[in-house]
């Protein structure tokens, strides 16, 4: 399994509306790919600007056959909604198996 962590910095008078417009967009979308295990939105507490998305696949070769296109047309309806009132900063993890050599 592989996750993908988004970290996403929102104005916190909007956040409602970015959990909202990502679960009707993206989750939606994501739903539909092949490989698409599931999703969870974690809310800082301490900071009500910051939300991290945990996304998880369930290989590495999933998450990125996701196309181009898919992933354009995707970000083009959220932003209609959001316009540029976020930011994304993304990693990628995976899960440690005890005598499985990591990729990288």
């Amino acid at each position: 399994m592989v996750i993908e962590l988004l970290k996403c910095q929102v104005d916190p008078d909007l956040r409602e509306q970015y959990l909202q417009m990502d679960a009707e967009v993206w989750t939606k979308a994501l739903a539909k790919c092949p490989g698409f295990l599931g999703k969870e939105v974690w809310l800082n507490p301490e900071e009500a600007s910051e939300i991290v998305l945990v996304i998880r696949w369930a290989t590495k070769e999933d998450w990125k056959s996701i196309s181009e296109e898919l992933l354009r047309q995707t970000e083009q309806k959220f932003a209609q909604q959001m316009g540029s009132t976020y930011q994304i900063v993304s990693a990628e993890y995976q899960v440690y198996q005890k005598g499985v050599r990591s990729e990288g």
